[in-house]
């Protein structure tokens, strides 16, 4: 395995810390009417990708790039359906989005040179 370029390293870090924050913008939900129970359930699936992510595994963030899209589209429905939960839903489609696109900046920039 090669080692990882400083623009890789930013990227991951960027992208654990999205993920943190994603992770805390689901909590956030109760604040707009939701459910705890379900906020809470709801965050369960994102300690699947946790450990891959936090070792910098590619594969790991190729699929998670997939599973971010269920939480983009929910916090998209919700920003324009719902008007009572508009700004936490704002906010969490801000942070999956961001989420997201660090993940594909750690694949690009982590991938290996062409020869």
């Amino acid at each position: 395995m090669r080692e990882p370029t400083p623009a890789a390293g930013r990227a991951r870090v960027i992208a654990l810390g999205a993920w943190a924050a994603v992770a805390a913008s689901l909590l956030a939900w109760p604040l707009a009417g939701y459910p705890w129970r379900l906020c809470a359930l709801a965050t369960l699936p994102l300690l699947a990708p946790l450990h891959g992510l936090a070792t910098g595994r590619r594969y790991t963030y190729a699929w998670a790039t997939l599973f971010a899209v269920a939480y983009l589209v929910f916090a998209l429905t919700e920003v324009l359906a719902n008007p009572a939960a508009r700004w936490v839903a704002g906010a969490s489609l801000l942070l999956v989005f961001t989420w997201f696109c660090t993940m594909i900046a750690y694949l690009r920039f982590s991938r290996a040179p062409r020869e």
